[in-house]
């Protein structure tokens, strides 16, 4: 707590001074160099000039890593936020609106901190090590077990896969016109080939864009009529903590924490580390521990912020349409689009359906690579992004697999309902060994060198699949 207070004050004092010391660095920077140029004549003056230009240094250095945490230091932590709002999601938050009004706008406080401490965790395993979850979990978990796992992940990312491509060929029908099969295979196709062709450090930059995209929800909530004081009440659980109501307040959880964000945003971090000129491993460059630390909280947490943010206003807007007009029953993202035209006007509809081709085009690639990453490290296998297809095989097959076999899903006659529930309930599942899994990892000196996880950052993991093991536990009781 003593080194914290210490810490934060000597930001402070450094944010005060660093006018003065930009300043002063400039000047005494210039008089060095016209006396260097001087022949030599004032040693001593130059040695004086010198150390006082190194105590400026100093002096101005704690201010340095927090100045480069900026908007432009946004990556993995604000992509996984926001992939985490995808169709599937959507069409979760929109029903849990619908269904039970205002009440159910507590969930998107409630989950918030422990999605905060459990992504961060995910995102210091990866930045440490410089291994994703998998190949972390590979060298200290029994393989047979982490195989199965990631199979299990396989398997609920492909189905979850089927169903936001669903949405986006039907949202894409609302704005457009048209055939549905035709926009989902078009936008999945397209979102393949970026992911396929275009190395990470020009493909990233897109998806941060498609962030933007949520704030269709967001300008949705404010172009309807919402009593805001009847709303805010509800920010603290009251029930009414029926059989129904349980239901979905598990089913609103277990899509907002998901297996396949633990794995994008740590693969990510370990991408970034190698694009980024100089960045090591923290187990190999501890000196860069805390200039990587702050960053990665500043990203995750406005990331999954954003993220239960705009939860909170596709909720708000369910329960503020839909459910005061008597509209209880949406099964599919297009659904809540459609049904939010008679009552709220043409612009809401086409906003909301706007978001969903957004923000599918977004989760499409969050939900293959992380497929791909976790398979390929449970292999034996290091890949990246940044490889081209022919010297990264198994990761890009699994990638188009993924992807193609989603779409085939999606065009089928299996009722999408049914597939947002099984994918629910596949990640429900598997999610508490996951994170048990990544709790273990993330606080053994053996993977994580010094920084195991601990303090405040440990008790937010461990109390996140403390909450899911409790949803998981009552998604069967229920």
């Amino acid at each position: 707590m003593a080194m914290s207070m210490w810490r934060g004050e000597s930001l402070r004092v450094a944010r005060c001074l660093n006018p003065f010391t930009q300043e002063m660095r400039g000047l005494f920077g210039r008089a060095l160099t016209a006396i260097n140029s001087a022949n030599g004549r004032s040693e001593m003056l130059r040695v004086v000039a010198g150390r006082f230009l190194m105590s400026l240094e100093r002096i101005d250095a704690p201010l340095r890593p927090v100045q480069s945490v900026g908007v432009r230091r946004l990556g993995a932590g604000l992509i996984t936020g926001a992939a985490d709002d995808d169709p599937s999601g959507i069409a979760t938050y929109t029903q849990a609106g619908a269904l039970w009004g205002y009440a159910m706008l507590w969930t998107a406080v409630l989950t918030l901190p422990f999605m905060i401490g459990i992504q961060m965790v995910c995102a210091h395993v990866g930045r440490v090590t410089g291994r994703g979850l998998a190949a972390n979990m590979r060298l200290h978990m029994p393989q047979p077990l982490v195989l199965v796992v990631v199979a299990l992940l396989l398997v609920a990312n492909v189905i979850n896969l089927a169903a936001d491509v669903g949405a986006m060929g039907a949202a894409a029908r609302l704005v457009l016109g048209g055939p549905a099969w035709f926009y989902a295979v078009f936008l999945s196709l397209c979102s393949l080939g970026l992911e396929v062709w275009v190395p990470f450090g020009r493909y990233a930059p897109f998806l941060k864009w498609l962030t933007l995209s949520l704030l269709a929800y967001v300008v949705t909530a404010f172009v309807v009529h919402v009593p805001w004081r009847e709303a805010l009440a509800h920010l603290w659980p009251a029930g009414p903590w029926s059989r129904s109501y349980l239901i979905v307040v598990v089913g609103v959880f277990g899509t907002t924490i998901s297996p396949y964000l633990f794995f994008w945003q740590a693969s990510e971090e370990v991408e970034e580390e190698e694009i980024s000129p100089g960045d090591e491993p923290l187990s190999v460059a501890p000196s860069q521990a805390f200039a990587a630390f702050e960053r990665i909280r500043f990203d995750t947490v406005f990331g999954m912020t954003y993220s239960n943010l705009v939860a909170f206003f596709i909720i708000l807007t369910g329960a503020a349409v839909l459910h005061a007009h008597g509209v209880t029953e949406v099964r599919t993202p297009a659904e809540a689009a459609q049904a939010l035209e008679p009552i709220a006007g043409r612009f809401a509809s086409l906003l909301f359906a706007v978001g969903i081709i957004g923000t599918g085009m977004l989760a499409l690639p969050v939900l293959a690579g992380s497929a791909a990453y976790a398979m390929a490290e449970a292999n034996g296998k290091r890949s990246s992004l940044n490889d081209r297809p022919g010297s990264a095989k198994l990761f890009y097959f699994i990638i188009s697999m993924a992807m193609l076999i989603g779409i085939a899903l999606s065009c089928s006659p299996i009722n999408p309902i049914r597939l947002l529930l099984w994918a629910a309930v596949i990640n429900g599942v598997i999610s508490v060994p996951l994170m048990v899994a990544i709790m273990w990892v993330a606080c053994l000196p053996s993977a994580m060198s010094r920084f195991v996880v601990s303090g405040w950052l440990r008790w937010l993991g461990w109390g996140a699949t403390a909450m899911m093991a409790l949803a998981v536990m009552g998604m069967f009781i229920l």
